[in-house]
C-alpha cells in the first residue's frame, strides 16, 4: 500500500463525509439535525471542501505514482474507479437536491459506462487507450460544474449554467472522439 494508493482509498473513504454533509446539511434527518446542527447552514461550503481535497488527491496519486515509478494493479483499477464515485455521487446528490436535471445526470454516467467497457474490450486486446484532450476538457468542466453546483451561488448562476452546458457538449463530444477513434477495437478486436 504505497502513498498513491492511500491517496486513492483516502478519496473513496471521503466520498462518505461528503454525502451526509451534501444531503444531512439539506434533508430533515433527525439525527444529522441533532448532532450537526450548528453547522447545517455551511454543509454545503464544507462539503465543497471535500470534494475539493478529494478531486486533489486525484491529481496527486497519479503524478506520485508516475514519477517515483509506483504505479501498481491496485492503482490501475482503483484510481478510475474511485474518481468515478466521487462524481457519481457528487452528481446523484445534486440531483437530489434539485441542483441539475436527471438526465444531464444520465449521460455523464451513461459516458463513463460506455468508455469503460470499450477500455475494457481494448485491455482484453492488450489495446491501451490513452485519454485524450476532449476528454481531459470535459473532466475539467465536470469538476468545475460540480463546484459550482455545490456551491450554489445564486449570483453566478448564470455562470453557473454555462458551465454545465459546455460539460455536457464535452461529455458528448469526448464520447464520440473515443467511438471514432476506437472503432476498430469495437468493431474487430483491434486497431
Amino acid at each position: 500500500m504505497n502513498l498513491p494508493n492511500k491517496l486513492t482509498v483516502f478519496r473513496v473513504i471521503l466520498i462518505f463525509p461528503f454525502v451526509l454533509l451534501m444531503l444531512g446539511g439539506h434533508a430533515q434527518w433527525g439525527w444529522f439535525q441533532a448532532l450537526f446542527g450548528g453547522i447545517c447552514a455551511y454543509t454545503d461550503y464544507i462539503a465543497l471542501a471535500v470534494f475539493i481535497i478529494a478531486s486533489l488527491t486525484d491529481l496527486l496519486d497519479g503524478k506520485i505514482a508516475r514519477k517515483y515509478n509506483l504505479v501498481t494493479n491496485f492503482g490501475k483499477f482503483m484510481d478510475p474507479l474511485a474518481d468515478k464515485l466521487l462524481v457519481c455521487a457528487a452528481l446523484i446528490c445534486l440531483v437530489e437536491l434539485d441542483r441539475i436535471a436527471a438526465w444531464i445526470v444520465i449521460v455523464i454516467i451513461s459516458r463513463e459506462f460506455i468508455i469503460s467497457g470499450l477500455r475494457l474490450v481494448a485491455a482484453d486486446n492488450r489495446i491501451v487507450i490513452a485519454a485524450s484532450y476532449w476528454g481531459k476538457f470535459k473532466t475539467a468542466f465536470q469538476m468545475i460544474m460540480v463546484c459550482l453546483m455545490i456551491a450554489n451561488i445564486e449570483a453566478i448562476a448564470l455562470v453557473t449554467q454555462i458551465v454545465m452546458w459546455i460539460a455536457v457538449v464535452l461529455t458528448v463530444v469526448s464520447l464520440v472522439d473515443y467511438l471514432v477513434k476506437n472503432k476498430a477495437v469495437l468493431l474487430n478486436g483491434n486497431i
